[in-house]
């Protein structure tokens, strides 16, 4: 279960900060209160799930999956375009998540 509502919180961020390019600069109503909701969803859940796992842990699934996943939004939906370097730095950023899970929380 904690797991799962960090899931669900690394989703409200994600989309949270997917509405953020939608703001533009926070002129548009909807997408600004998705930023809101999402953002607050998204840190309620994280509290939730950081009852059962280490912050340390917790907390570098949350952002490492929302920074990969953004970024890929920001590929996908926003043409954005990425180069060597910043591939080079998600991927570290999945390998760090990965070593600080090896150990879970034991």
């Amino acid at each position: 279960m904690p797991y799962l509502l960090l899931s669900f919180a690394i989703v409200s961020e994600v989309c949270a900060t997917s509405c953020l390019k939608l703001t533009e600069g926070f002129t548009r109503l909807w997408p600004s209160l998705g930023v809101g909701v999402g953002y607050v969803l998204s840190f309620v859940l994280l509290g939730q799930a950081l009852k059962h796992i280490p912050v340390s842990v917790a907390y570098a699934v949350w952002s490492g999956a929302g920074t990969a996943a953004v970024a890929g939004i920001g590929v996908l939906a926003f043409g954005e375009s990425l180069g060597r370097a910043q591939w080079l730095g998600l991927a570290l950023i999945v390998v760090g998540v990965v070593a600080l899970n090896l150990r879970g929380s034991h």
